[in-house]
């Protein structure tokens, strides 16, 4: 699997992998990566389908996502390094803090979930990109993202816009089933890795109770609720997340 990725930082620095979410690219990050790659050797990349990532046939398991960003770091020569991600990219983090935890030093989950159901909601939305394409996910998705105020400047809705319509309609729904047939919650105690949890106040998709469930399992977890902000919580308030972000990360230098 060639996973499309972009390396910023000292190339002798501590590796953070940053994980996009679903309907996004790693310009997700592009915020974030100024302010990590003075102390970190930054790896961002694309999930199946989204970016320059291809976007072989579905369904998807959060095993093959997981297992993509092992082949990658695999490829880079990296055995250990910090893993952030939003939403889906979070789910890859817990998958890969439960199956491969000796890869993973310390872990950001940002509005994610290790449960996100009903199940049938992610195979009907998969179906609807499979036969219309991804037009059909633009309108009810932005106000998910964003709030209101956030959704008033237009650079940022054209370029949000434009990451989830250029995805690969059979790798954005290989990801909606990977989300369907997740199954995080009985491992989530076996974390071992120190892990921040950030959740956006004002988030409809994952809301800072399902940061709550993870934190109650994560032994050692902290929860951070960030307000104004939805689902995309390190575009809306990237300096409240850098901060954090670096904090936790550099705890272990």
């Amino acid at each position: 699997m060639i996973v499309n990725h972009e390396l910023t930082g000292p190339p002798d620095a501590p590796v953070v992998v940053l994980s996009n979410s679903i309907g996004t690219d790693l310009h997700l990050w592009d915020e974030q990566v100024p302010a990590l790659a003075e102390r970190f050797r930054v790896l961002r990349y694309d999930q199946r389908g989204h970016g320059g990532t291809p976007a072989p046939p579905g369904p998807y398991g959060l095993a093959d996502l997981g297992g993509d960003v092992l082949e990658l770091l695999d490829s880079l020569g990296v055995r250990r390094a910090h893993f952030a991600g939003v939403s889906i990219g979070g789910m890859t983090g817990m998958w890969l803090a439960e199956h491969a935890p000796d890869r993973i030093d310390r872990l950001a989950l940002i509005c994610t979930s290790a449960e996100l159901g009903p199940a049938r909601g992610w195979r009907d939305r998969a179906a609807v990109v499979r036969e219309q394409g991804m037009q059909p996910m633009v309108e009810p998705s932005l106000p998910k993202w964003f709030t209101p105020e956030a959704l008033a400047d237009p650079v940022r809705v054209e370029k949000f816009s434009k990451a989830l319509q250029a995805c690969v309609p059979e790798g954005y729904a290989g990801c909606c089933e990977a989300i369907a047939s997740m199954d995080l919650l009985p491992r989530l105690g076996a974390i071992a890795a120190p892990t921040l949890v950030i959740a956006g106040a004002e988030d409809p998709a994952t809301p800072p109770e399902h940061g709550e469930r993870i934190v109650a399992a994560v032994p050692g977890s902290r929860l951070e609720v960030l307000s104004p902000a939805a689902h995309l919580a390190n575009a809306e308030q990237p300096a409240a997340v850098n901060r954090l972000l670096l904090d936790h990360f550099t705890r272990s230098l």
